[in-house]
């Protein structure tokens, strides 16, 4: 296999885990979305911890560390990307599976509009065209439901700005040290919540469901990993077109496998963002066809 085909096979692998998480979160029905969040922090770290010492990174991270600046950034997106993980993890437990996949095909467009906010970035046509499909898509749910879907939007905003804070960061980063930094800024709060409600006995974690929650750490950080491996052996435009196969799964299960009812407006709302995203990845595609044959 081709190190390209090897890319395109991690980034499968990735993306399909991510989309079938829901089915794992369902798993911890019987505690609060804060709680399973705390015990993914906590336990992503000690993974990493685990990883950088196998891989022996830990220098990796001293530079890191070494760096206020990057790791001031890191910190942000450790609590970005817990606020997403909150998000997410309460949406499943509450069942909208649906609205968390309408969140990830939003975001892409999400990333756009910061870009454009904060970097100073300028959209082509079509993708002008793609973020006000996604627009439309956000706005037709609003009127059909009568209220903003919240879950979606800040899903999509907080996993964009944390690509925002990761890019400010730069790429020289790796993964696990990234993610050891991350998670280790909000583990003290992770640790503590987790002290709290075992002191006051409201804890869960407790015989083999306790143990079944420290398998977060493993389940969160392995397609982080898999990601990684794979932007470093393909391009954008592929990860641009692989990113969407996490959203088609969790719609695909929450409509299919948890029964979340699909009426006409919400098919109406799915049908704009989709085609927000073939503009979206249309573009990028074309862009590169352009830049390879040097035709602007």
């Amino acid at each position: 296999m081709t190190d390209q085909g090897k890319g395109v096979a991690y980034g499968f692998a990735a993306y399909g885990l991510w989309g079938l998480f829901p089915i794992y979160f369902i798993l911890f029905e019987r505690s609060d979305a804060l709680e399973v969040v705390a015990h993914r922090a906590l336990w992503s770290l000690v993974f990493c911890a685990i990883l950088l010492t196998v891989l022996r990174q830990w220098g990796s991270l001293r530079t890191v560390l070494a760096d206020r600046r990057t790791t001031a950034s890191l910190a942000v997106a450790g609590i970005l990307i817990v606020v997403n993980w909150s998000t997410y993890v309460f949406a499943v437990l509450a069942g909208h599976t649906l609205e968390t996949a309408l969140g990830y095909f939003i975001n892409p467009l999400a990333v756009a509009a910061l870009g454009i906010i904060f970097l100073g970035e300028r959209l082509r046509p079509m993708q002008k065209a793609a973020v006000g499909f996604g627009v439309a898509s956000v706005a037709v749910m609003v009127i059909a439901y009568g209220q903003v879907p919240w879950v979606a939007l800040v899903l999509a905003l907080s996993f964009g700005t944390y690509s925002l804070v990761k890019k400010v960061a730069g790429r020289s980063v790796g993964a696990v040290a990234g993610l050891a930094v991350e998670t280790g800024a909000v583990a003290p709060l992770a640790l503590g919540f987790i002290a709290y409600l075992a002191i006051t006995g409201q804890s869960t974690a407790t015989g083999g469901y306790g143990a079944l929650l420290t398998t977060t750490g493993i389940v969160t950080a392995i397609p982080l990993l898999l990601f990684a491996a794979a932007a470093r052996r393909v391009s954008m435009v592929t990860i641009a077109i692989l990113q969407y196969i996490a959203p088609i799964g969790q719609f695909l299960l929450g409509w299919l496998y948890f029964g979340e009812p699909m009426p006409l407006s919400r098919w109406v709302g799915f049908g704009l963002v989709w085609v927000a995203v073939a503009l979206f990845v249309g573009d990028a595609v074309l862009v590169t066809r352009r830049r390879r044959t040097g035709i602007f």
